[in-house]
């Protein structure tokens, strides 16, 4: 069932509930959830009930009026229209509930922003037929989406699209090259790796709310494997270590540090540059106080003379330093920087510019290197300043942008004829 089969059952699922013969089902469906919104959260105890509500609900539907000479199918619908309904009610309650998973959350995230700082598709014996950084690029965008939801199954689907990308990938590779069907000991390695760059959030608990919540008779067959498999590379990356790897000790230790370092000094720089825009913040604030000042005190005074009202418009030189403090582009462009850091999905905000994640085999003309690494950094200070000046990107420059690279690679090419 796609995500529109399923837009469809919940509509119907509602508008069966709509039903005065539904009332019943209705009664029963919003005790269960204020009953269940009044206990302290309990994991285990909180999954049974769910589970066990969700199954005699859908077995009472089987046997009502409103469904009666419903197909399979139809059935179904409402059994995942139920599902979605109960727990996007029930998801603030339940979602990271208790303050290990949130705990275990942080630790895993930190990992992988560490490790994605420095490990290589060789470190995770990764073959270099399997290697497409465009197809993983779509990967993590599927699995970056997991945090748009709160119904179990859409959740599971982002996992699955991810899982489906790399399975194609490896899948057409492998007829490439007249391999044997690539099996799970090709496909975890991709999964692992696409998850660390990746670096979805809430990872550990996004997979704890998908085991307890998902209908357990729904969770077989390539949903099982494909979530297995997201599993496996979960706990595969909790305990990541040299030798998992395929690194010396000492290699993988000073690569860490070096991680540590610079997502450190980025901390630092973010903080410096919040306390810099504070304090213009609080020097523009003291400079209107004090026109403020001067305009109460000149307020109601009698005829001045042209000389004295003009020395009293023209601001002292402390005043005017005040005045001229407009912030540069590095300003801006550092507020934007800022800014992004601090958004939950910031990949997404380059999304728009494709050539910004290509590598220089992806391109049809192989010597413009120059050109792929002055796009990126035009890309990236154009969407910090738009950031600083809280503007949001426009397409005309994304037009201007192509056009520039398109007028770099027909320079190029001449050079090259000469």
């Amino acid at each position: 069932m796609d995500n529109t089969d399923v837009f469809l059952g919940l509509h119907d699922f509602l508008e069966r509930m709509r039903q005065p013969s539904a009332a019943d089902f209705v009664k029963s469906i919003k005790s269960f959830i204020v009953s269940f919104s009044n206990h302290a959260p309990d994991p285990e105890r909180d999954s049974a009930a769910v589970q066990d509500f969700l199954a005699n609900m859908e077995a009472a539907f089987k046997a009502h009026p409103l469904w009666a000479g419903c197909s399979e199918e139809e059935l179904e619908s409402a059994g995942e229209g139920l599902e979605k309904y109960v727990m996007t009610k029930l998801f603030t309650r339940v979602f990271a509930s208790l303050p290990d998973d949130v705990k275990l959350d942080e630790q895993l995230s930190e990992k992988m922003a560490l490790i994605q700082q420095f490990i290589r598709p060789e470190n995770l014996d990764i073959k270099p037929n399997f290697q497409n950084e465009t197809s993983w690029l779509l990967a993590q965008k599927e699995l970056q989406k997991i945090n748009m939801y709160k119904a179990p199954r859409d959740k599971l689907v982002c996992i699955l699209n991810c899982c489906k990308v790399i399975s194609n990938l490896l899948l057409n590779a492998s007829i490439a090259s007249n391999e044997n069907p690539p099996g799970a000991d090709e496909f975890l390695p991709v999964l692992i790796y696409v998850t660390i760059k990746a670096n979805p959030p809430q990872l550990h608990s996004n997979l704890l709310y998908i085991q307890r919540y998902r209908s357990q008779s729904r969770l077989v067959a390539e949903a099982s494997y494909y979530f297995t498999n997201m599993l496996s590379a979960e706990s595969f990356i909790s305990n990541i270590d040299a030798n998992a790897l395929s690194m010396e000790e000492a290699e993988f230790e000073k690569n860490m540090e070096s991680a540590r370092a610079l997502l450190s000094g980025l901390s630092s720089d973010i903080d410096g540059l919040s306390d810099q825009l504070n304090q213009i913040a609080g020097q523009t604030k003291s400079g209107e106080l004090v026109e403020s000042k001067h305009q109460r005190q000149n307020f109601g005074k009698g005829k001045e003379s042209a000389t004295t009202m003009a020395s009293k418009e023209i601001p002292s030189a402390k005043d005017q330093s005040l005045m001229d403090k407009v912030p540069s582009l590095s300003d801006l462009e550092n507020k934007g920087v800022s800014m992004l850091l601090k958004e939950d999905q910031a990949s997404q905000v380059f999304r728009e510019y494709p050539f910004l994640f290509a590598h220089v085999g992806d391109l049809t003309i192989n010597d413009v290197e120059d050109l792929l690494n002055n796009y990126k950094q035009l890309v990236f200070k154009y969407v910090c300043l738009s950031k600083g000046l809280g503007h949001a990107t426009s397409s005309p420059l994304r037009v201007c942008i192509l056009k520039s690279c398109m007028l770099k690679v027909r320079r190029k090419l001449k050079i090259r004829e000469q």
